[in-house]
């Protein structure tokens, strides 16, 4: 059985589309009903009930783990922390977990990432894939989206990011958790093959790229309803890209191998997204 978690939205709802109608698959959430939509049958999963867990795990041979990043790290750890523990414990065989770039330490958000490959690797009886996954173009159509007056002023400077199509990330993610075997202690760098900055977001909008202070976007995304740790998050986002740490790890990249084909580029992504 291929357990999926993380499914109520997001890219482990784009995983479960590939996935439906396939045998030996179910969705894990804390509101199965919720996930009934995707014709995939669905048991509750709550990392934050870690004595729930060994239930929902029964049966479970794979566990595609898609990272609960949405919280502090102390709690996202915690999360992680109880789904590797009760996959132990349940004799789950192996762990798919959607961690974050090698490109991405210098992010606010990387520690539980890395916390959680590290405690994956440690595990004495799980085996193990990391997928690590490129910031989403869909994000980036978001934090540099053009103004009322037709200016982009995110604070992105001459700096690029390799982004990547949520949907080319969900389908490498379920291909290699419907064979786990072959992909047994790797870890992947999916990324973007072009990294794309400001200036060439604007050129494909038909915008202006004016470039504001990251003071600025402080404010404004603080203003904007965010969570008082999202704010530190995307204006941390914002000075990565700008400072080039995101264009890519560097490594060889792995997406096209996994998807079988070329990945769709980001900003014919960003571009359909308006």
């Amino acid at each position: 059985m291929l357990l999926v978690t993380g499914v109520n939205g997001g890219l482990g709802s784009l995983v479960l589309e590939r996935l439906a109608g396939r045998e030996g698959v179910v969705a894990g959430s804390r509101t199965p009903g919720a996930v009934a939509r995707h014709g995939v049958p669905a048991r509750p999963v709550d990392f934050d009930r870690p004595r729930t867990l060994a239930e929902s795990f029964a049966g479970v041979r794979t566990l595609l783990l898609i990272s609960a990043g949405a919280a502090e790290d102390d709690v996202v750890i915690a999360r992680h922390g109880a789904a590797i523990g009760a996959a132990e414990r349940a004799g789950v065989e192996h762990v798919v977990y959607t961690s974050l770039s090698g490109d991405g330490d210098h992010l606010p958000y990387a520690l539980a990432h890395r916390w959680t490959e590290r405690r994956l690797r440690e595990s004495a009886t799980l085996r193990w894939t990391v997928l690590r996954n490129g910031l989403y173009a869909e994000f980036l159509g978001a934090i540099a989206a053009p103004g009322p007056d037709g200016v982009i002023d995110a604070p992105l400077g001459d700096g690029k990011l390799a982004a990547v199509a949520r949907a080319d990330l969900a389908e490498a993610a379920a291909n290699v958790a419907l064979a786990p075997g072959q992909h047994v202690g790797r870890t992947y760098e999916l990324v973007g093959e072009r990294a794309v900055g400001g200036a060439e977001v604007a050129a494909a909008l038909g915008a202006e790229y004016r470039p504001g202070p990251l003071a600025r976007a402080r404010t404004a995304v603080a203003a904007s309803g965010a969570l008082d740790f999202q704010v530190p998050m995307v204006v941390g986002t914002y000075s990565a890209i700008a400072h080039g740490f995101l264009a890519g790890p560097g490594a060889p990249r792995d997406l096209a191998a996994l998807l079988g084909r070329a990945p769709r580029p980001a900003l014919e992504v960003i571009a359909e997204g308006r």
